[in-house]
């Protein structure tokens, strides 16, 4: 019987180790990982920002905090691994030994410190091990460090925050080679705008978010605005991580093969954007706000002949590395504004009757000397009274009445058409969030009508008026807007380049060059933007000022204005198309037109863009006559 209770016992413990051992070996396997593997997450580096010159937007710089374990900190047994291995080290030929050997070595004085030492005597001792070596390397004074270690009764917490990577690297050593146990550092980046302040709408920012790789969570930047969040995919790097491994005692054991997945940076995006320009235009936008006493404002700079955005500014704006204010100041005036554009939207009526052959731009239009009555329909304009105007004088005098004629010819529901033809009502898709489409309506209320051809009844974004006059400057070929222009890997080799974008011809290159002709004569001294002239080039453009809503009352202000003045230089062939808007402006030292507020500061731009694209000028420059 006892011979049988014996053979029976190891039987079920024999058949329990096969089950263990072969049946079950993988479960076991893993519940041993899971013990014993730690998983570190390796960030991948978020890709660079440049704009169309290979000028540096953005990057990400590394950045390490030095943590603390106190779980680790407070066990004796790898505290007294620790000073015995500091001991061992300074003993000769040591230096010399395997691993193997070193290990045997250790082994007997670990379990000797932990036979004569009390538990107590050896983390102290540890600790004071572990100060002494890291404060001269995290150059600061070991009392600091100490006093940072026993002030926090967290047990894991930062030591020391946003090191930098050389730091990191003297850290990392000395843990590594003294075998301090306790501490450990995590590698994280932060983004750096070298111009936080210059197209910070535009560029938008990237902002540290929670993520979650396998069990860890961690902190990781996403794009929230502009182009960090348009280009999220291609910005941000994919994560790797690395697999380490401790033995019964809680010691690391060496990577193995195969246990680390290295991190894939993100790639480079190539902005349309010339940081060159884009400064030219904040400070000109920030001066005439600042003179004119505005509430707000923005500049559009577009190439007409590829869509790309060279620059776009709008005020007030913000700085992206501090974030300051930004519930305030973050609105994309250009993308976000909506506004009734005034008489910069006469050259929509224009087109379509020049576009449809119903007139030229020496046609008679007659103006009614400033008072139109049509049955229930009145135009009243006799502070601008007009007997009859040619076409181009239409334009040139910006005339309520003669535009109404003009788009009165042509018809309402042609009229209405080429205002969706030119984009108005829906977005233009560009590269950035948060973009508004504007609206308008397809109405028979002959009033209605009226107002919404000289840019009243209408609600524009001054990037869809940068679309519609870049569409006149090319030769009536509306492109979709651009502010990519290349995706770039981090050897160099561009991986995509952004082509323009055609989204449809909307009128005749013939017809684009005679509006771009008629559009001159606004840049005259006759016309109603002669401070919009450039010195050397012959300037095409239309003012706009037009009254304020007021929203609670349901009636327009009697002198808040938004002004604003669309143009390209040079005419014939325009390099470039530039927008002013200027809203709510309170200055009492000039009229609050767009002639003498948002020309001007067109005049001062395109000045500066001109001479910093090294434009050949088109027109001779009058001498500078200097009295004695």
């Amino acid at each position: 019987m006892l011979f049988l209770f014996i053979t029976a016992g190891f039987s079920l413990l024999s058949w329990r180790l096969i089950e263990i051992q072969y049946f079950n070996r993988r479960t076991y396997q893993e519940a041993s990982k899971n013990c014993s593997s730690t998983q570190t997450v390796l960030e991948g580096q978020r890709g660079h920002i440049l704009d169309c010159n290979d000028e540096l937007i953005a990057r990400s710089i590394p950045e390490a905090s030095l943590f603390l374990d106190r779980y680790a900190l407070d066990n004796h047994e790898l505290c007294a691994y620790a000073l015995a291995w500091n001991q061992l080290s300074l003993s000769s030929g040591w230096a010399g030994m395997t691993e193997e050997a070193k290990r045997k070595k250790l082994q007997p004085l670990v379990k000797k410190m932990l036979r004569t030492e009390k538990e107590t005597d050896l983390e102290k001792n540890h600790l004071d091990y572990a100060i002494g070596y890291l404060a001269p390397v995290l150059r600061i004074k070991r009392e600091e460090l100490r006093k940072r270690i026993e002030d926090n009764s967290k047990m894991w917490f930062a030591v020391e925050k946003k090191m930098d990577e050389e730091t990191f690297d003297r850290v990392q050593a000395v843990i590594d080679d003294q075998k301090i146990q306790g501490f450990s550092l995590e590698k994280t980046s932060r983004r750096l705008y070298l111009s936080p302040e210059l197209a910070s709408h535009v560029v938008g920012y990237a902002t540290p978010v929670s993520n979650t790789h396998g069990t860890n969570t961690y902190l990781k930047e996403v794009g929230k605005t502009g182009v960090e969040s348009a280009m999220e995919k291609i910005l941000a790097g994919k994560d790797g991580y690395r697999i380490t491994n401790t033995n019964a005692r809680g010691l690391l054991i060496s990577a193995e093969p195969g246990l680390t997945m290295p991190p894939r940076p993100g790639m480079n995006v190539q902005l349309t954007l010339d940081m060159g320009i884009q400064r030219i235009i904040e400070e000109e936008l920030h001066a005439a706000i600042a003179e004119y006493k505005a509430a707000l404002g923005c500049i559009i700079v577009m190439n007409p002949k590829t869509g790309g955005i060279l620059g776009m500014a709008s005020n007030p704006t913000f700085n992206l590395n501090t974030k300051e204010d930004i519930n305030t100041k973050g609105t994309n005036l250009a993308t976000q504004m909506i506004y009734e554009p005034g008489s910069t939207f006469k050259v929509i009526a224009a087109a379509g009757a020049l576009n449809e052959k119903l007139l030229t731009p020496n046609t008679p239009i007659f103006c009614h000397n400033g008072f139109l009555k049509q049955g229930t329909l009145e135009i009243d304009e006799s502070d601008h009274a007009y007997g009859t105007l040619s076409v181009e004088w239409v334009l040139g005098k910006s005339s309520n009445i003669g535009i109404f004629k003009i788009a009165s010819l042509l018809g309402r529901p042609q009229f209405f058409d080429y205002v969706g033809a030119f984009g108005f009502g829906k977005k233009t898709n560009i590269q950035l969030s948060w973009e508004e489409p504007g609206r308008f309506t397809a109405t028979d209320n002959p009033t209605i009508f009226s107002r919404m051809t000289f840019g009243y009844a209408i609600n524009v974004t001054p990037l869809q008026m940068a679309c519609a006059y870049s569409a006149v400057a090319n030769g009536g070929k509306l492109l979709k807007p651009q502010i990519v222009k290349a995706v770039i890997a981090n050897d160099g080799t561009r991986i995509q380049e952004i082509k323009p974008e055609l989204v449809r011809e909307v009128i005749s290159g013939s017809t684009a060059g005679k509006l771009r002709q008629c559009l001159t004569t606004v840049v005259t001294k006759k016309g109603t933007a002669v401070q919009a002239a450039v010195p050397g080039y012959k300037v095409a453009g239309k003012t706009g000022t037009a009254q304020k809503f007021d929203t609670g009352r349901k009636k327009y202000y009697e002198h808040r204005y938004t002004v604003s003045f669309a143009g390209m230089l040079p005419a014939e062939d325009p390099a470039f198309v530039c927008i002013v808007v200027i809203d709510d402006p309170m200055t009492n030292t000039v009229p609050r037109y767009g002639g003498t507020i948002a020309a001007p500061t067109f005049a001062k731009a395109s000045a500066r863009i001109a001479d910093h694209l090294r434009l050949t000028p088109t027109e001779e420059v009058e001498p500078r006559i200097v009295d004695q």
